[in-house]
């Protein structure tokens, strides 16, 4: 199983795109994301919200502290535009 701190790549990841959305309809694309993905027994994925504002990096955060699926999130290294997600799996 790969973690957090292993990911160098982020283009063989499932991913979702934010942008262009506002911040009540990227709260819940990301929780419905972090459902499909825990189905799915994906337990690392990428949230790309953008740099802009800083508003759908603001909302990413906030959901994914309040989410009890998610054991860690950072913002990724080489793009400062994404978040990499560790959920857990049963």
């Amino acid at each position: 199983m790969v973690h957090l701190n292993d990911v160098i790549f982020i283009d063989n990841l499932p991913s979702i795109d934010l942008h262009g959305y506002d911040r009540e309809t990227a709260r819940v694309a990301i929780n419905d994301f972090i459902n499909d993905n825990y189905k799915m027994k994906n337990n690392i994925f990428c949230i790309v919200h953008g740099i802009g504002s800083g508003v759908l990096r603001t909302t990413t955060n906030e959901t994914l502290r309040k989410n009890k699926k998610v054991i860690d999130f950072k913002t990724f290294y080489y793009n400062q535009g994404s978040t990499i997600v560790e959920i857990k799996i049963d």
